[in-house]
Formats: structure tokens, C-alpha cells, sequence
């Protein structure tokens, strides 16, 4: 049997240990002084130490949080959102054409009504009269009015400085010759799991709400398809974040900004305890572009990239190695010119490891645009290095318009016996389907389909992925021709080389 006063023993021991952690925080807080580290001593001292209870080390810890909320609660403001949406109705004329049907034909009418939304910002600079506030992109959206609302009520009327979709960050400015109180940024790289942490928003319209937490996770990336910001990694925490806390900080037990509160995974849409959050870190260098610029530019490569199958990473030879496995390539991109080539699976660039598509996209975002890095990748099983010259990246819309094409535009797979058997395939009719076909690409325009079997490339059959590859890569045929078999019949496809 385990003795009580071991048990008490061992309760004493944590309690020393939290006192020494808060004392140690309120140092950093109230600044250390005599009378601090006096009362420190006694605090560790035998005497002190038989005197503490557990109220007195929770009303220190409290004391410590307490801190955090005055710190940071000041910096953090009310972001009230307006815009103006048009929208068409049917004009229904007289009410007889319920009855009679239409007597002339009417062109709907356009209703204009004004659309609300609420979420958070943080202080993060001043220049002169000029106030900026960080939130998020999601946030201001296409606002035609924005009102900033600080702790204590004053408002002000903003206007939007940049935004930038792919990390969700957005900032806007106020104008006052008032003091207003301003964020500590802390350095989010240094973050780790298990630490405390606090979300700062307002919630549901419930303002200046403080929630507590750890650290959960740190690195998080968004899933492939999944509605988020795709230019960044995420820390993950459990403190409470619902609706009204987006663009709000995660702030430290120091009242640092560790990171901009973004988005939640919910299943009924309120806190579940998995919040999601943008480092801090990720977002400094937008607030100088936002500013200078109104805008980030991203580095730019031109490629279709994804996380290959193990099928299709045994089959290229590349079972063993981290890397994104590149399915095509932007006809006139920096890759293109720079000779990248589908089926090429890469690894890094200059001296960083690539270890998936989202540490891809990331590294190849942060690269200076007109400079030249170089990359290493894995060609149908050789190892090389490819210098490319980086250009800005082109916005989505952008691309369609100039009709950039992604060559070819499909994805090839193995035939396994589960693909055989869900696409009801002859036996030995073909090692290799089509899986995906990129829209307007000209795979599509040329008539490929996805769970079509690929059988000879040139007349000549197609036995791996290397070598669909290869054939497919072949400088000396302008004209690629394919024989397929689709549904009992088989076809000749072909495609043209630019």
C-alpha cells in the first residue's frame, strides 16, 4: 500500500515545481526585483515550501493568466465586414400571369442588399497615424465597408491594404492620432507541442473572448482538395475557436503572437477542439509585401504535382525516396524551359529535402522570382539536377484565360487486380489505365478517358510506367499515337507535340 504521506509528498513536489515555472514567467512579466526573488526563496525554502497550499499555487498560476489576458487583450480588435451583392430576381408583372401565364416577356431585376460579416484582427504596426491590423482573407472577402472596433469601443472605418488568398492573410489601416496599443510578435518557429497557448477573438460576437489550450500538433498541412489556404502549414491547438474568432492571434504564455486563428475542423460547426492556425512566422514577411506592394508574390513553377501511390512509386523505381512526383508540366512555364518533364519525381532543391507535394508547393513559393535553384530529382530511376529560372506566380484565373495547357494532362496507374476487377477488364488487355484527365488539357481535347487501358504507344507496347514515360518524353516523335482499349473496343488516339 502506497503510504498518504508519500502521496502528499509527491502533490508538494509538483506544486514546488509550478511555482517555480510561474514565478519564473511573472519575472519575465512584472519584472524580477529584489522583492521577487526574495519572496522566491522562501517559496523554495523548507519553511516556504511546508506553508504552500494548492490555492496558493493556483492563484499564482492565475495571476500569470491574468497578465496574459491584459497584454493582449488591448491589440486584439472587432473587424465588422459590408458588402454590396447583386442578385437577380423574376419579375412576376401582374398577378393574372400567375393564373394566365406570362403576357410579355420580362428581363429579372436586380436587387442589391447588403451582406454582413464578423471575425478578428490583431495590431501588429504603426506608422505615424496609420494603424494596421492583421486578419484574415476570409475575413474582409470583397468588403465595401470595414469597421475596426478596439477593446474599449472606439471604431474606426478601414480600408483594405492587401489580401492574399493562398495563405488566408489579409491587412487593412485605420487612421487616429490616439495611443493605441500594439502586439508583440513572437517567433512561432520555436513553438512546440504541449505548450500553452491562449486564442484571443471574438467569438460568435461575444468580444475580447480569451480561451486556453495547448499546442497540439505543429507542421499540419492542409489535405489535397481540402477549402483551405494551401501556402502554409498550420499549428494546431485545442483552445476553443468557433465562428468570429477568424484573424484573432494565438498568443504564448509571454502574450506573444505565435499565430493568426484560421480555421476549424467541426462536425457541427462550433469548437471540437481542433483549431487550426497560421505561424506567426509565415505571415511576417506578407505585412512588408501588403504594405509595399499591396500584395505576396509567390515563386512560381509550372508543374502538376501529387503524392504517388506505392504501386506507382514501385513501378518507377522510386519506392524508397521522399519526394512529389510530377504528373505534367505548364506548356511555356520555368519548368518546361528549364526541360522538367512528366514522370520526374522530385526531391529537392538546393540544399532542402523535399519530402511530399505541400513541402514542394511551400519551398518553390519561397523562392526569390528571376533567380536560379536548382533541383534534384529522379528520371525512370536516375538520379539528376535541373537549373530553373523562377518567375512570379500567375493567379488561377489568370492561367485559364491564357489557356496555358498542362502537358499531356492525365495520370497513368498499374493495373492491379482491384482496378481489373472494378473496371470489369479482360485479362492481359493492357498493363497500364488512365486514372485522372485534367479538363481542357490535351489529353482531354484529344478524347482520352479515365479507365481507359493504354496498349501501345508508337506501335509499341506499353509494359510499365517507365515506359509510358519514356515513349511519352520522346523528342523525335512530334506525333504520339496511342491504342487503347475502352469498353470491348479499341481505339486510336493521338496527340501532337508543341
Amino acid at each position: 500500500m502506497i503510504k498518504a504521506g508519500f502521496i502528499k509528498s509527491r502533490t508538494l513536489i509538483v506544486f514546488i515545481a509550478l511555482i517555480t515555472l510561474v514565478l519564473s514567467l511573472g519575472a519575465v512579466l512584472y519584472g524580477a526585483g529584489s522583492e521577487a526573488d526574495s519572496e522566491q526563496e522562501f517559496l523554495l525554502s523548507g519553511e516556504g515550501a511546508e506553508q504552500l497550499s494548492t490555492i496558493d499555487a493556483l492563484e499564482v498560476l492565475q495571476d500569470a493568466y491574468r497578465e496574459v489576458a491584459r497584454r493582449v487583450i488591448p491589440v486584439v480588435v472587432e473587424i465588422n465586414v459590408t458588402d454590396v451583392v447583386t442578385q437577380k430576381i423574376p419579375d412576376f408583372g401582374s398577378p393574372f400571369e400567375f393564373f394566365f401565364g406570362p403576357q410579355r416577356e420580362r428581363e429579372p431585376k436586380e436587387h442589391e442588399f447588403r451582406r454582413h460579416g464578423l471575425g478578428s484582427g490583431v495590431i501588429v504596426r504603426r506608422s505615424g497615424k496609420t494603424v494596421y491590423v492583421l486578419t484574415n482573407n476570409h475575413v474582409v472577402g470583397e468588403a465595401d465597408e470595414i469597421i475596426v472596433t478596439l477593446y474599449n469601443e472606439r471604431q474606426f472605418t478601414a480600408t483594405l491594404v492587401g489580401k492574399d488568398s493562398r495563405k488566408d492573410l489579409a491587412l487593412v489601416q485605420f487612421e487616429t492620432e490616439e495611443e493605441v496599443p500594439i502586439s508583440v510578435l513572437g517567433n512561432s518557429d520555436t513553438v512546440q507541442v504541449g505548450d500553452i497557448v491562449f486564442a484571443v477573438g471574438n467569438p460568435l460576437g461575444f468580444e475580447s473572448t480569451i480561451t486556453s489550450g495547448i499546442v497540439s500538433a505543429v507542421g499540419r498541412k492542409p489535405v489535397p482538395g481540402a477549402r483551405v489556404a494551401g501556402f502554409t502549414d498550420y499549428i494546431q491547438t485545442d483552445a476553443a475557436i468557433n465562428q468570429g474568432n477568424s484573424g484573432g492571434p494565438l498568443v504564448n504564455i509571454k502574450g506573444e503572437v505565435v499565430g493568426i486563428n484560421t480555421w476549424i475542423s467541426s462536425t457541427n460547426g462550433g469548437s471540437i477542439g481542433l483549431g487550426f492556425t497560421i505561424p506567426i512566422n509565415n505571415a511576417k514577411q506578407a505585412i512588408d509585401d501588403f504594405i509595399t506592394k499591396g500584395g505576396v508574390d509567390y515563386g512560381w513553377l509550372g508543374i502538376n504535382i501529387a503524392d504517388p501511390p506505392m504501386e506507382l512509386k514501385s513501378d518507377m523505381g522510386i519506392e524508397d525516396a521522399r519526394g512529389a512526383f510530377v504528373f505534367g508540366v505548364f506548356r511555356g512555364s520555368p519548368a518546361d524551359k528549364a526541360g522538367i518533364l512528366p514522370g520526374d519525381f522530385i526531391t529537392g532543391i538546393g540544399s532542402e529535402r523535399i519530402t511530399d507535394t505541400a513541402s514542394l508547393t511551400f519551398a518553390v513559393a519561397a523562392l526569390p522570382i528571376g533567380e536560379t535553384a536548382t533541383f534534384d530529382l529522379i528520371r525512370y530511376g536516375e538520379a539528376m539536377r535541373i537549373q530553373v529560372k523562377i518567375s512570379a506566380r500567375k493567379d488561377e484565373d489568370v492561367i485559364r484565360k491564357q489557356r496555358m495547357e498542362v502537358w499531356p494532362g492525365m495520370s497513368v496507374l498499374r493495373i492491379t487486380p482491384e482496378i481489373q476487377k472494378q473496371l470489369d477488364l479482360p485479362k492481359r488487355m493492357g498493363e497500364l489505365v488512365i486514372g485522372t484527365v485534367s479538363r481542357e488539357s490535351p489529353a482531354a481535347l484529344a478524347g482520352f478517358r479515365p479507365g481507359d487501358v493504354i496498349r501501345e504507344i508508337n506501335s509499341t507496347p506499353v509494359k510499365s510506367t517507365v515506359d509510358f514515360y519514356r515513349m511519352l518524353n520522346d523528342s523525335k516523335s512530334r506525333e504520339i499515337v496511342f491504342r487503347i482499349y475502352r469498353q470491348g473496343n479499341e481505339l486510336i488516339i493521338g496527340l501532337i507535340r508543341k
